[in-house]
């Protein structure tokens, strides 16, 4: 009886919505862990480890606020610009005596707004999601670069001790508060997500939006919502980024909009919309992490690391569209 049990748990697990792809992905995941050992010994030392997870957390953070774009069936192409964009407003106040945390929220407020605009654009006004936030991309970056007059800023000082303790240099429990961070955000979203009818109707979106607005969902703040929250997210990691360096960088976030697709799609986050959990967007980060990390210790240059990610990218895509177009020639047989 027991065993029977258990038997129907498990069965309960994988039938999950993304799950088989959660627990492929981290099979992978194992096996990559398990090379990078063996070709360097080193890799699974306490140093490396932590390193590791502190690389992981910005990932993370923009492929959750991706993946809840992805989902509905859109695509945000701003999240790295908005990282700089963050970066950038938050340090050249604080070298210019605002308090440090009053600098962190004026970044976020203003990152928000960027968000709100890319979801209006998409949902309201009916812009290609592409070309909308190709557009917010361009003039959040633009908003970096001039935010300083088109420099780099000074280090942050001493008077910013606590804010970069916090998002960077602290630790709480053993763990470096980055990770920590990385924690709540994955917890609270993925509440969100999964646990609420905000969730349902992001689901519900990406699946068929015509038979959404039939059900009674309210596609435009949903979208917006969605957008709104991808961000956040990449706000968050701009102040991340601040901390980590101690100044802001007009080419922060440069390429993370590809990171965030990557770790999403690798975990199972459909680009068509509609399927995906952010548990595998948490493994999917961590195969992005551990494949950087690995090949570093490995040798091999940035090019070649750039191209083993591109193609696992590629392959993980192509693997959800032929499963996806599967599905439905088998539905409608």
């Amino acid at each position: 009886m027991q065993v029977k049990e258990k038997t129907n748990f498990f069965k309960n697990i994988i039938a999950m919505r993304g799950m088989g792809q959660v627990i492929s992905v981290s099979s992978a995941l194992v096996m990559m862990c398990i090379v990078f050992s063996i070709l360097n010994p080193n890799f699974f030392s306490g140093k490396n480890i932590s390193n590791l997870l502190r690389q992981v957390v910005p990932i993370l953070i923009i492929g959750i606020g991706q993946s809840y774009v992805l989902i509905t069936g859109n695509i945000d192409l701003s999240i790295g610009s908005i990282v700089g964009m963050s970066c950038m407003i938050s340090a050249t106040l604080m070298t210019r005596g605002v308090n440090p945390w009053v600098s962190a929220l004026i970044a976020m407020l203003c990152c928000l707004g960027m968000g709100l605009i890319s979801g209006l654009l998409v949902s309201k006004a009916k812009l290609p999601p592409f070309i909308a936030t190709l557009g917010t991309m361009i003039v959040a970056r633009g908003i970096a670069q001039i935010s300083n007059n088109n420099y780099n800023t000074d280090a942050i000082g001493e008077g910013a001790r606590g804010f970069r303790n916090f998002f960077y240099y602290g630790q709480t429990l053993g763990l470096f508060n980055t990770v920590w961070i990385g924690l709540v955000v994955f917890i609270f979203f993925d509440f969100i997500l999964s646990r609420t009818r905000t969730g349902r109707h992001i689901y519900a979106i990406g699946s068929n939006i015509e038979a959404s607005k039939l059900s009674g969902v309210n596609v435009v703040f949903t979208t917006t919502i969605v957008y709104i929250i991808s961000s956040f997210c990449a706000a968050l990691v701009g102040l991340i980024t601040t901390a980590t360096g101690g100044l802001g960088t007009m080419d922060a976030g440069n390429g993370y909009e590809l990171n965030a697709v990557a770790a999403s799609v690798i975990g199972g986050v459909s680009t068509l919309g509609g399927q995906g959990i952010l548990l595998g967007t948490v493994v999917g980060s961590f195969i992005w992490g551990v494949l950087n990390n690995g090949l570093q210790f490995a040798g091999a240059p940035v090019a070649i690391r750039n191209i083993v990610i591109g193609i696992v990218v590629v392959v993980a895509v192509l693997i959800d569209i032929i499963a996806r177009t599967g599905k439905v020639k088998k539905a409608k047989e």
